[in-house]
This record gives structure tokens, C-alpha cells and sequence, in this order.
């Protein structure tokens, strides 16, 4: 499945895919209606490939949403995006149960449900790709080669520094086993 071609404009219901690039933007194919149109650089473009959702913690790419949306709903459409707000609340948590509920409204979420089941009805998502990329690249596998490096980077000691503080300098052996020097007394 790939995101970066599909694009959501703003003020324009809906996802567009781009068929090729002009001298003063995309020339670019409504997915609901077939149009073609030019849309603008200066219009706010987006691809669905750059959008996230903002958790409690980090930023979750809207890519890794729909995979979790389409394996709970077994491969079926999501519910409406004109199902009341509760409903759409609570299905959300169900995919994402960490959604930062200050920052993400209702009508990113009616986006987001609307955005997934355009996809779905074309048959745009496919998330077979990525686990046959997964296998091709080995990744999950490690070679002996490739934990070498790691091992030794684990040994290496790094010492964090926050910002605005200055960083404290370790003492050496010698200096850790000196007793502390005793403050004198104030004499009156």
C-alpha cells in the first residue's frame, strides 16, 4: 500500500490520487467521482503517507491506524463517518486506546473513518506488501555480523545531558576513594 500517491486537500472532500505533476502542482484523480483536476501548490496538500495521530506518548503514522482498523474489522468497511460522536469515540479507542483526546477532535476522526473506508471500497489497502518486504529484508532476523555492532555500541557508555544543564565531570578512581575534605568551623 502506498500512501505517499493518495492526497487529501484541504477544503476538498475526500482523497485524491495523483497521476503526474505540472508546472503549478498535481494533476490529480478524485477517487470517489474519477475527476481530474489540477490542484494548486498553493493549496494546503497532503499525503496520507505524512499524516499522523497524535497519542499521550508519540505520534502514530495514520498508515499503522488503518492496518489496525482493517485487521479488527476483519477486512469490512469501519462504521460511518455520520455515526454520532460517541460511536466514533469508542471505535477509535478500540484502535488507538492512547489517543491524545485534547488534540485529536471528532472531525479527525470522522476523517479518518471516512478516509479508510474510500480506500477500502477501491481496494487500496493491501498490507500484504509489507510483510513480503519484511522477509525480503531480513528484518526480525539478525545476522552475527549485524549484532556485533550492536553489542559494542551497548557497552559504550553515553551520559545524557538535559538541556540548559552543564554536564558534571566524573571522578576518577583515585579521586572516589579520598574521604571528603571537612568543612571547618566559623571561630567567633
Amino acid at each position: 500500500m502506498d500512501l505517499s500517491k493518495i492526497l487529501a486537500i484541504s477544503g476538498k472532500p475526500g482523497l485524491y490520487k495523483t497521476l503526474s505533476q505540472s508546472k503549478n502542482g498535481f494533476i490529480v484523480e478524485s477517487l470517489q467521482d474519477g475527476k481530474r483536476f489540477t490542484a494548486f501548490t498553493h493549496e494546503r496538500i497532503s499525503t496520507l503517507e505524512e499524516i499522523s495521530i497524535y497519542t499521550e506518548k508519540d505520534d502514530i503514522p495514520l498508515k499503522k491506524i488503518f492496518k489496525t482498523i482493517f485487521e479488527k474489522q476483519n477486512g469490512e468497511p469501519a462504521p460511518s463517518q455520520n455515526a454520532n460522536a460517541g460511536e466514533l469515540k469508542s471505535f477509535f479507542e478500540q484502535i488507538v486506546p492512547d489517543y491524545d483526546k485534547e488534540r485529536v477532535y471528532v472531525s479527525d476522526i470522522k476523517k479518518v473513518v471516512n478516509w479508510f473506508n474510500i480506500l477500502q471500497e477501491h481496494k487500496l489497502l493491501d498490507f500484504t506488501e509489507e510483510e513480503e518486504k519484511k522477509d525480503e529484508t531480513g528484518e526480525g532476523k539478525t545476522d552475527a555480523k549485524e549484532t556485533k555492532p550492536a553489542e559494542e555500541l551497548k557497552k559504550v557508555k553515553k551520559t545524557k545531558v538535559k538541556v540548559g544543564e552543564k554536564p558534571v565531570a566524573k571522578r576518577t578512581s583515585a579521586a572516589a576513594g579520598k574521604k571528603p575534605i571537612a568543612q571547618k568551623q566559623k571561630s567567633k
